[in-house]
């Protein structure tokens, strides 16, 4: 069934209460200068383990940024679909999902639980009166009648699912989706800082189908897991075609068949990939032109013969602005 209204909303923050009660949610209180919307993110699952999975990645670098500051402030509803806007943590390459941790949303101390951790950074937007959100997520409202719950406004109206929304099961497993994950992305102008802040259920599944979003039970060998992308030259000197490369390397003591893998851009068109990469081998694949890296930023995502990722890894345009320089990741 998916999400209904998803989107982005661009805005500023001006308060926030802490999250509390048995389905405690992080509420921050923002304008688009026009209108005012509530965030709620959740702090805690409903579900066993209660701790949220997160990660946060203070120098986010990502081709989406520049896209995001050329949009007027407000809500932006956004297609599903790989080269635009949308977020997917498995399939955008916005971060590596093996770096988050569990994080409980409200113990005793200072700067040890995830309301914390979101004060943080919410504090600081607040506070920089040029700071600017890009929550995304699935917007309710606007509610003509109904004032908001926690700041009083007048119509309520908000963005929520602030989270990864795919690989749930069970009664969850309705709102599974692709390329409609939640959340939240900060940018600070007077330290020209993008904060990246991404949020996950433990007992969701990073393995989804790629039409549904629902989860499937994938195992990937050790040995598999080990091929990783090292490099790319993104802007060749010259015409691009035909002289892009993807640099792969083998970490493992195994050698690695590669018939079947292939290389996919930003929208998923693809090279195949053949023949063996040998225990710490460097292998250089000239790209043709079944897939072309975009000198304005992209993705480059490696997957085996099961279609299943193993590897991604994202630049942006400043990344590649150097003609006939070799980006390593």
């Amino acid at each position: 069934m998916s999400l209904k209204n998803y989107g982005v909303l661009k805005s500023r923050a001006i308060n926030r209460k802490l999250g509390e009660g048995p389905s405690p949610h992080y509420q921050v209180l923002v304008t688009d200068e026009k209108q005012k919307y509530r965030i709620a993110i959740n702090v805690k699952s409903q579900e066993s383990p209660s701790e949220l999975l997160y990660f946060v990645d203070e120098n986010f670098s990502h081709p989406i940024t520049k896209e995001l500051q050329e949009l007027d402030l407000g809500f932006h509803e956004l297609a599903r679909k790989p080269g635009g806007l949308a977020l997917d943590f498995i399939r955008g390459n916005l971060f590596d999902p093996n770096q988050m941790k569990p994080l409980p949303y409200n113990i005793p101390g200072p700067d040890n639980d995830l309301n914390e951790l979101l004060e943080l950074y919410i504090a600081r937007a607040i506070a920089s009166p040029d700071a600017v959100l890009y929550p995304f997520g699935e917007r309710w409202g606007p509610e003509e009648d109904v004032k908001d719950k926690y700041f009083g406004f007048l119509p309520g109206n908000g963005i929520h699912d602030i989270h990864m929304n795919q690989g749930n099961a069970a009664k969850f497993q309705k709102d599974n989706g692709v390329w409609q994950d939640g959340g939240l992305l900060i940018y600070y102008p007077t330290r020209n800082q993008w904060v990246g802040i991404f949020l996950a259920f433990q007992s969701q599944s990073f393995h989804t189908d790629d039409t549904t979003g629902n989860r499937l039970d994938v195992v990937i060998p050790p040995t598999t897991a080990a091929i990783r992308i090292l490099a790319a030259l993104v802007n060749p000197f010259g015409d691009d075609v035909g002289k892009e490369t993807v640099s792969l390397i083998n970490t493992s003591p195994e050698k690695v068949e590669l018939n079947g893998w292939a290389l996919a851009d930003r929208i998923k068109r693809k090279q195949s990939l053949s023949g063996i990469i040998n225990p710490g081998e460097v292998l250089r694949v000239p790209l043709s032109d079944a897939i072309q890296l975009d000198n304005n930023g992209g993705i480059i995502t490696l997957l085996d013969d099961k279609g299943t990722k193993i590897d991604g890894v994202s630049y942006t345009k400043k990344d590649s602005e150097k003609q006939g320089w070799t980006i390593v990741f």
